[in-house]
């Protein structure tokens, strides 16, 4: 079924993230975003996806391309080559639940991505990645014509209410499970972990056994599946001469899919697909409520506008005097 999208770069980002919130089996939004995409049917909003990069963006080109030079600098440190002109990769693609069973809306999706890459950037490369311990392969992107990129592995936790938690964002739960050990084996046991650049204090990086097992967290390891999608000739080129991965057309599949229980790295077990429950925000909240607070900030400057502009006008007579009386 051929789906007519018309896409925006002009999407609200609280908009967009709450489309996303509402329909996305994650709630977590990228940290990274440069463009947020509306995609629009009759002017319904039927789709958002973004583009950006994950934690690390030039560590990541810089391993699927490592002699281009990205993590050089001059002599005023600044960086010689601008990751725009690189890539941008999918950081959410979220459709509304009337097109999951629509043959191909996923597909399209992506190909309006790329039109709209090639009209509106100077980017060589669209990157994505399929979340393994999720369940996906990536089948949309091999639709897509993709070319696939190898696999890894990766971790998260599942904490005790089935929430999905990655490790980059517990640095705060690792002090938890500092004090943890301090009180079973006492301030030295923590001289030998090395102190975090942040705060200098001494913490573990990922959460011990221990501390798991006395707070019914997991730590499970799963694959992620690599994506790349060149957007011109020489992109492509480029891609089958000059990087370190083997790009192909030789796809993962469902059988391909595999987890482990690492909670416990002695006794490291095969499990089946976790069942993390998706409703569940409690570790992840201040990503997900982060939007609500821009559009809070948002609403005070707008009022704080039209106020101004009423006293310019002189249109009221009792003009507010007090802080208090604005907010009311």
């Amino acid at each position: 079924m051929k789906l007519n999208y018309v896409v925006s770069d002009k999407i609200d980002k609280v908009v967009a993230t709450d489309f996303v919130q509402k329909y996305h089996y994650s709630p977590v939004m990228p940290r990274l975003t440069k463009y947020i995409l509306g995609f629009y049917i009759d002017g319904v909003l039927k789709g958002v996806l973004t583009l950006g990069w994950g934690t690390r963006p030039r560590h990541t080109f810089n391993k699927l391309f490592p002699t281009l030079g990205i993590l050089e600098k001059n002599k005023n440190k600044e960086w010689i080559e601008d990751i725009n002109d690189w890539y941008y990769e999918i950081g959410k693609m979220c459709l509304s639940p009337d097109l999951n069973n629509t043959k191909g809306a996923g597909s399209q999706m992506v190909s309006a991505t790329i039109r709209w890459m090639k009209d509106n950037t100077k980017c060589q490369f669209l990157y994505t990645m399929a979340d393994g311990i999720m369940g996906k392969c990536g089948f949309v992107y091999q639709a897509s014509n993709f070319y696939y990129g190898e696999k890894f592995k990766t971790n998260v936790y599942m904490m005790e209410n089935g929430e999905k938690f990655h490790p980059r964002s517990s640095s705060g739960m690792c002090k938890e499970n500092a004090d943890f050990l301090i009180k079973k084996h006492g301030k030295d046991f923590l001289l030998k972990y090395k102190p975090t650049p942040r705060t200098g204090n001494r913490q573990p990086r990922y959460f011990t056994t221990d501390f798991m097992l006395e707070r019914g967290i997991k730590r499970l390891d799963g694959l992620m599946f690599r994506y790349l999608y060149p957007l011109n000739k020489k992109a492509k080129k480029l891609m089958l001469r000059d990087s370190s991965l083997a790009w192909g057309k030789k796809y993962p599949k469902e059988k391909d899919l595999k987890w482990n229980d690492i909670t416990d790295m002695k006794k490291k077990k095969d499990i089946p697909q976790p069942a993390f429950k998706l409703d569940k925000i409690q570790y992840n909240l201040k990503n997900t409520t982060a939007h609500q607070r821009s559009k809070k900030i948002k609403d005070v400057i707008n009022k704080a506008r039209l106020y101004y502009k009423k006293i310019i006008a002189k249109k009221q007579k009792d003009v507010v005097t007090t802080i208090e009386d604005f907010f009311k």
